[in-house]
């Protein structure tokens, strides 16, 4: 069992940045694939990012690419997940999820292939 903790969201202006955190428990982080997620109001869950769990492999949705970076430090058990240039349609929930079903080298992008699920942080960007 993991559970996971998000904290680091807030209200920002757009352009500006915010980072992320992702705290997972337990004592084998590096076997778990982490992914990031985001649910606007009124909309479904969307992917965001993915990292593997030790070789660092990451993959983006479109919308995110080349603004938001995932990282991670198996040693504090945390993910990150740096939001650079933000934008009014990147306010929504963001959810933190964990996976050891494909591998160390795996990344992920669909709800589905997820396991645990932390509670979310609101990010909110104001125009």
């Amino acid at each position: 069992q993991v559970q996971l903790v998000e904290s680091g969201g807030g209200l920002v202006q757009a352009g500006r940045s915010l980072r992320l955190s992702c705290a997972a428990s337990g004592r084998t982080f590096s076997s778990y694939l982490m992914g990031w997620f985001r649910q606007a109001p009124g909309k479904e869950r969307e992917f965001v990012a993915t990292i593997s769990g030790s070789n660092g492999n990451t993959r983006y949705a479109d919308s995110v690419k080349g603004r938001f970076t995932i990282s991670r430090d198996n040693t504090k058990n945390t993910v990150y997940l740096q939001m650079n240039s933000l934008k009014p349609e990147d306010t929504a929930v963001y959810y933190c999820a964990a996976t050891n079903r494909w591998g160390p080298i795996a990344t992920r992008s669909r709800e589905f292939e997820y396991d645990y699920w932390g509670q979310g942080t609101q990010v909110t960007v104001s125009s």
